[in-house]
């Protein structure tokens, strides 16, 4: 039997403001060398996982996207694609392997600014450089591998210099005090995951949310769009005076899981700086109705869930959503262990930017059927406090002060309608051990709560049965707001099996 316990974690802060939800991705859509805006109509040089519209592909746009029947996100009406590349593990003798991924991918649409557009028809963009390999921001002056606070209060305010603040590798530890979002702009070294993130590694990346209020697009997917001097919020440059959803992705990679092992994580694109980190969009939406959801879900606890303009599909049904894979890379091995990384693609690691490199088809022997990501274990169950239930999605820790927190949901598999009498193990302590599944953030009366849900063995007496409960799988993923005091607060859940 499995016992649930959720721990809340306190973070005083002032009101927020602005209102923002945050797009549940637990199931990916597919994985390959697929990138319909830098390589269109060809094979990527190197692999993506991918979320969002069955219908993705090498010329994927809004108007192919919209003709699928699915998604592998939890709303129907986003037939969106989110993609970026993964992070990859390679041992000391050459071999790679891609880094586990749990609990899917989080896209947050944060409604910061005034007068927030729908995305135009034919909306495209990128945030990051995948030849970047060289830092300009300014030092921090202790350990390259450590967070900095203050990450995005240094430096100046030009676009060259908010581009690089918009990554961020969230190191997670779930017994430490936690970081904030884009604290750390590069990819910290293997000693230091090792020593010091036995949960994971988040990465981050922000997008620009000012607009020229011209183009959909633009040859380089970029230029049409402005940072705020935020990064995350804050004020438009002159000429991009209109404000679109402020869109943030997350993606949490099981790295503990190589602790002890030689060799080195590198970002798929042969990154092992985490520089060239990047990420694409494809809005996917029907104007009008993106439109009435930022005039309407405001909901400030940001759950998907409390809006009532979304269509929120069974886990079961996004997570059958795959598209096709192209025949071009059917038998490449994405998801297996490959000499080198996948296409054959080489680690540059700079400082001078990488170059692009040809795409050796042929590689690998295992067909890369698309598989979805580790749930946070027992998918597609959701676990909840009190009315609410958080999914096993992670959850980003997002500067209050800049921006929002949230709480994830969905459905959980429910107990009988009666269940039998339980005689339940003692309390925990406020630590316990155990294997975190879930974490979620939400707001209240003003506050950021911070919550993380773990899956503990433990024995319960039901009817005088004696019930030994199952550990669960795989970790789920950690997040947080920062600095201020904690509260722990233990609960306990029981399913039935």
């Amino acid at each position: 039997m499995r016992n649930l316990l959720v721990f809340a974690l306190s973070v005083v802060t002032t009101p927020l403001v602005n209102a923002f939800w945050r797009m549940e991705c637990r199931a990916r859509s597919g994985v390959g060398q697929i990138d319909p805006l830098m390589t269109p109509g060809e094979v990527s040089p190197h692999a993506h996982i991918i979320h969002g519209s069955g219908s993705f592909g090498f010329a994927a746009n809004e108007a192919t996207l919209k003709t699928a029947s699915c998604t592998s996100c939890a709303v129907t009406q986003d037939l969106s694609a989110y993609w970026t590349p993964p992070l990859m593990f390679m041992d000391d003798q050459g071999n790679s392997e891609m880094v586990e991924q749990v609990g899917g991918m989080l896209a947050y649409y944060m409604l910061n600014g005034e007068n927030i557009q729908a995305f135009p028809p034919g909306f495209q963009m990128i945030s990051g450089d995948t030849f970047r390999r060289n830092s300009t921001l300014p030092p921090t002056g202790g350990d390259p591998n450590a967070p900095n606070p203050n990450a995005l209060h240094v430096g100046d305010t030009s676009q060259a210099t908010l581009r690089q603040k918009a990554l961020g590798f969230n190191c997670l530890h779930y017994q430490a005090p936690p970081e904030g979002s884009l604290q750390r702009n590069s990819l910290p070294s293997k000693d230091y995951l090792d020593a010091n993130c036995p949960d994971g590694l988040r990465l981050e990346v922000m997008f620009p949310s000012c607009w020229n209020g011209k183009e959909a697009d633009v040859p380089d997917h970029q230029s049409h769009l402005a940072f705020p001097d935020g990064v995350m919020a804050g004020n438009c440059p002159e000429g991009f005076g209109s404000r679109l959803p402020s869109m943030f992705y997350e993606t949490i990679f099981n790295t503990g899981a190589f602790k002890g092992k030689a060799g080195q994580f590198v970002i798929a694109n042969g990154d092992p700086t985490g520089l060239g980190y990047h990420g694409d969009f494809i809005a996917g939406w029907d104007q009008g109705f993106l439109q009435n959801a930022i005039n309407t879900c405001t909901n400030p606890s940001g759950r998907i869930q409390d809006c009532a303009a979304f269509t929120i599909q069974d886990q079961s049904d996004a997570d059958k959503c795959q598209f096709p894979q192209p025949k071009q890379i059917a038998k490449i091995n994405y998801l297996g262990t490959n000499k080198g990384l996948p296409g054959g693609v080489q680690i540059q690691s700079g400082p001078e930017p990488a170059t692009e490199q040809p795409m050796p088809l042929g590689m690998g022997a295992t067909s890369a059927a698309a598989a979805s990501p580790a749930p946070s274990p027992s998918a597609p169950g959701i676990f909840a406090e009190s009315s609410a239930t958080p999914s096993p999605a992670p959850s980003p820790t997002i500067d209050p002060v800049n921006s929002q927190a949230s709480m994830i949901a969905s459905q959980a598999s429910s107990p009988p309608e009666s269940p039998p009498a339980v005689t339940p193990a003692a309390a925990p302590p406020a630590a316990p051990a155990g294997k975190p599944i879930a974490t979620s953030v939400y707001t209240s009366n003003g506050e950021v709560i911070n919550m993380v849900i773990m899956e503990a063995e433990t024995t319960v007496t039901v009817d005088s049965v004696t019930t030994a409960a199952a550990a669960a799988p795989a970790p789920a993923m950690v997040k947080r707001s920062e600095h201020l005091h904690r509260h722990h607060h233990a609960r306990r859940r029981h399913h039935y099996h």
